[in-house]
């Protein structure tokens, strides 16, 4: 099949991704699909372009004017009126359960927002053997590409388990031991959770000792902040505190979901941006990713329960709330961490193992059962998990982070809220549309190309001669999120094509049945 006319020139992208022209004569590669007539967001800072694409296996193997070349392709999608641009990147999801599953392997909640490839294990959270958490993803068959880093609190755990104290210079070198294997088997880097338990029980020193063996694989330090507010240590301690660890591992610092979380440090992203700023003037590698929601999601229990009620064991840890000695303090903590994150109005139960509980605040429970918010918080986490959104971030710090060249495009996926299922399409619908926080060049590097960079992955996230073909196709004008906190599970619209490893996953709207996705390692270069 032939697509247009005139000279048969290839216009390749070079590292620089600016355009060279080098004709090819009789030599044309033998292209399977030619993604014809679209405006074409090579994943950069460039301006768009009116380019085709050429698709040979896997890979991307020429782009050509439109209207310029002569080109046999086995199939050509024309695109006219659509952007094209590199699949987007997550760098924070959840979604290893359903990847595991046989039933939700496809990962078509982020298919449809045209997400390629996730990452997991953040949080500190996550496999350790990286190896065989690649193979058994790859036997049970996936929908988009994964990439994985290797939890600090897993590596805890499996040294440790919960134990709230500071690991012994044994522990720690046997958690150096793991995250050596790890790295070997292509991790990105580590991750620490030091919000959450048993991440929130190790000193600083010892997670530098860790980051220092990911840095010598060229990894990256991805962290949940020890506090985004004032649970702690406070907001900007905990920021300073991953700086300096980056700054003593000589690595690469991620910050994850960066956000000032609760009314106590409402304004403090001002601060925050300063003092990344001055970090990165003095030579420290900084980057951050955020999703576009004024509310978080986690736990109820990591949410407001102190958290040395939480050490060592389920057990024990039932057994403190019971206990009449600890019971005051444990409530008067619950009580201060609920005023830190708005009150119980801003408290949405989005999942729970009692379904009468959906869609309510904690302060619609805490009437119903004749409860204070605080008696209602122990009833449930007694109970069973409980998830929340919490309600807790300022519109102004959410776009003032977002306008920062480190800031890149996440989801934190999880069950029960939104931005699971719709936050690539909500950044774009409310801050490239609506306030126009950042134009739309600015939203598609920030979820493909910039992130591919930031994680090391060496042949993704660009449209470029040789890269991974990970293509997007959608409508401007139909590209939506469509779940809200009523309906977290509702899949986005306007995602036309999209492509993964040259395979079309979704075609005209509608999901193929092909599982296209493979495990990507890290670059070590």
């Amino acid at each position: 099949m032939k697509h247009k006319t005139k000279s048969l020139c290839v216009y390749m992208l070079i590292s620089s991704l600016s355009l060279l022209t080098g004709c090819i004569g009789n030599e044309a590669p033998e292209i399977d699909i030619l993604i014809a007539n679209g405006t074409v967001y090579t994943g950069d800072n460039s301006a768009p372009q009116a380019l085709d694409v050429a698709v040979c296996g896997t890979t991307i193997c020429g782009l050509y004017l439109s209207n310029e070349p002569q080109v046999d392709a086995k199939n050509i999608i024309d695109v006219s009126g659509k952007i094209v641009s590199p699949g987007f990147i997550d760098p924070h999801t959840h979604s290893l359960e359903d990847l595991y599953s046989k039933y939700k392997n496809h990962n078509l909640n982020y298919l449809m927002q045209g997400v390629t490839t996730v990452v997991n294990g953040n949080d500190g959270g996550g496999p350790v053997n990286i190896g065989k958490t690649a193979n058994d993803l790859q036997a049970n068959g996936i929908g988009t590409n994964v990439a994985l880093l290797v939890g600090h609190g897993s590596l805890r755990k499996q040294v440790m388990g919960t134990a709230q104290r500071y690991a012994s210079a044994a522990e720690i070198a046997d958690m150096k031991n793991l995250l050596i294997n790890a790295m070997e088997q292509g991790a990105l880097g580590l991750s620490s959770g030091l919000y959450y338990v048993p991440g929130s029980f190790a000193a600083t020193e010892e997670i530098v000792e860790l980051a220092k063996v990911a840095a010598k694989y060229n990894g990256i330090y991805d962290t949940h902040l020890r506090d985004e507010s004032t649970f702690n240590i406070g907001f900007l301690a905990a920021l300073q505190e991953a700086i300096d660890i980056a700054r003593s591992a000589k690595i690469h610092l991620h910050v994850a979901h960066i956000k000032a979380l609760g009314v106590d440090v409402w304004g403090q992203s001002e601060q925050a941006i300063k003092k990344i700023n001055q970090a990165k003037s003095e030579g420290v590698s900084i980057s951050a990713d955020q999703y576009p929601w004024q509310a978080s999601g986690t736990n109820l229990r990591s949410a407001v329960v102190p958290k040395w009620a939480m050490a060592d064991s389920e057990h024990a840890f039932l057994g403190r709330l019971d206990d009449v000695d600890l019971i005051v303090k444990i409530k008067n903590e619950i009580s201060e961490n609920i005023r830190r994150r708005g009150g119980p109005e801003s408290l949405l139960v989005t999942a729970s193992e009692n379904p009468q509980l959906m869609g309510k605040t904690l302060a619609d429970i805490a009437n119903e059962l004749e409860l204070s918010a605080v008696q209602s918080v122990i009833q449930l986490v007694k109970q069973g998990r409980t998830r929340i959104a919490s309600f807790n971030m300022h519109k102004d710090d959410i776009e003032n982070f977002m306008q920062q060249p480190w800031v890149v495009t996440s989801s934190d996926g999880t069950n029960g809220h939104p931005r699971k299922y719709a936050s690539f399409p909500q950044k774009y619908q409310q801050y490239v549309l609506g306030s126009q926080t950042v134009d739309l060049v600015r939203f598609i590097h920030s979820s493909s190309g910039q992130t591919a960079q930031i994680l090391g992955l060496g042949d993704r996230g660009f449209i470029q001669m040789g890269f991974k073909a990970d293509i997007l196709v959608f409508d401007p004008t139909q590209y939506e999120a469509r779940a809200n906190f009523k309906a977290w599970n509702r899949l986005s619209t306007g995602v036309n094509y999209l492509l993964i490893n040259g395979q079309v996953v979704i075609e005209n709207s509608q999901y193929t049945g092909k599982l296209a996705g493979q495990f990507v390692a890290r670059n070590r270069d």
